[in-house]
């Protein structure tokens, strides 16, 4: 591996997790949050844009927000052992790196996107905090604690749902159960409603008004982010911890090990995954249907799923570590935190009102293409600016707030 204190297989594979989630992240810039959920709210309804909800959805929804918090809880853990062996308090950095990391989540939330995962980062992390010193099988068995609690509380959820759903549809079913049935599949995503006009709106307005909008919904939408992932969340960082004290994070593996794993892995997930978005198609994307697919019963399948992209990852990354790709990858990772924000100034330029306006113009399909234009901007930048720095722009503002003086941005130029 390359010779610094950092592990170039760990850079290499957030660098894949961070264009992941572009891949992802992208229908929430250019459409209704709605869509992200339904496919049929906003998006055109021709095959080749139901193909690409079906590719999405089936290989990357989840996976690679999952595969991103399985690289916080490890880094995390590097970050708190580096600190500690330099003869200071571990605890206490990753104190102060999560309190300056709400507040960047915060200001990415008010002022440019409200699907940020960086407060939700900064808070779960500090549960997280409390499982550092565990031995790895440890830190497995109550990563699935957290992910079966999760599974539970939303497949429970589901229940009064379908309930609802199936007193609504009764013949002579009250005026008050077809109205708050109404209200409830509003809430659940469906298509044509107003609140997906109103989003279609806002996010086509100006500066001011979206930021105005950013702010009223705050509470709520944080809120409701937090009560939703923070189990999912921290079974994911708690997995990254055990996975990296185990050597799988950091490449240590034998190659056929990886490949064995991933091949396992999606050998699980795949065909469930598949099964449940062939149901929901069949279902005309009902509204029930396809939200109850998309918030539980996908769930077990993600967690496969994330561990084998993970496995292909480092695959790849250690067959082909020399390669010039690799390296630019490797790069884009160890600026990610950069490359995650500056991809959502880059996509809310595109596509909301204070820039391009292109916000709900763009068909599910040829909106990939906007993804291809974001990975080139990360390969593109990442390693020029590496090869001068010592960190991404914000990965060095991040580092000398935590710590509470400015570091060293420029490296040494050797005589």
């Amino acid at each position: 591996m390359h010779a610094t204190d950092r592990i170039f297989a760990l850079d290499a594979l957030r660098g894949f997790a961070v264009m992941g989630i572009l891949l992802m992240n992208i229908v929430s810039f250019a459409m209704p949050e709605q869509a992200y959920i339904n496919p049929a709210a906003w998006g055109g309804q021709g095959i080749a844009d139901i193909i690409a909800w079906a590719i999405g959805w089936i290989l990357f929804d989840g996976k690679m927000r999952g595969l991103f918090s399985l690289l916080f809880g490890a880094s995390m853990l590097l970050v708190i052992d580096r600190a500690e062996m330099a003869g200071g308090n571990g605890r206490r950095t990753h104190l102060f790196r999560a309190l300056w990391l709400f507040a960047f989540g915060a200001a990415h939330y008010l002022l440019l996107w409200w699907g940020d995962i960086l407060m939700l980062y900064a808070l779960v992390s500090l549960v997280a905090l409390l499982f550092v010193g565990k031995e790895p099988i440890a830190l497995v068995k109550l990563a699935f604690a957290a992910f079966a609690l999760h599974f539970l509380i939303v497949a429970a959820l589901m229940g009064p749902i379908y309930a609802y759903q199936n007193a609504a549809a009764q013949p002579g079913a009250s005026a008050d159960t077809l109205n708050g049935y109404a209200t409830l599949a509003t809430a659940l995503g469906k298509p044509g409603t107003q609140a997906i006009v109103d989003q279609v709106t806002t996010y086509r307005s100006g500066f001011a008004s979206i930021v105005a909008h950013q702010f009223a919904t705050f509470g709520e939408t944080f809120t409701a982010m937090f009560l939703y992932l923070s189990l999912d969340t921290l079974g994911f960082m708690l997995l990254g911890m055990a996975m990296l004290k185990g050597g799988f994070l950091t490449g240590g593996w034998d190659m056929e090990q990886y490949r064995r794993t991933a091949s396992h892995c999606f050998l699980i997930g795949l065909l469930p995954m598949i099964a449940l978005a062939v149901w929901v198609i069949a279902s005309g994307f009902d509204t029930v249907t396809t939200f109850g697919a998309f918030i539980a019963w996908s769930f077990p399948f993600r967690i496969p799923l994330t561990v084998g992209y993970a496995a292909l990852f480092l695959w790849i990354i250690g067959r082909m570590q020399n390669h010039w790709l690799i390296a630019r990858v490797g790069a884009a990772g160890r600026t990610a935190f950069t490359n995650y924000l500056g991809t959502s100034l880059v996509m809310c330029a595109l596509f909301y009102g204070w820039g391009l306006g292109l916000f709900g113009k763009i068909d599910r399909a040829p909106l990939y293409l906007f993804v291809l234009l974001g990975w080139a901007l990360m390969l593109l930048w990442s390693k020029p600016w590496l090869d001068r720095f010592a960190y991404g722009p914000l990965e060095w503002l991040w580092r000398s707030l935590a710590r509470g003086k400015l570091q060293k941005m420029r490296k040494s130029v050797s005589p």
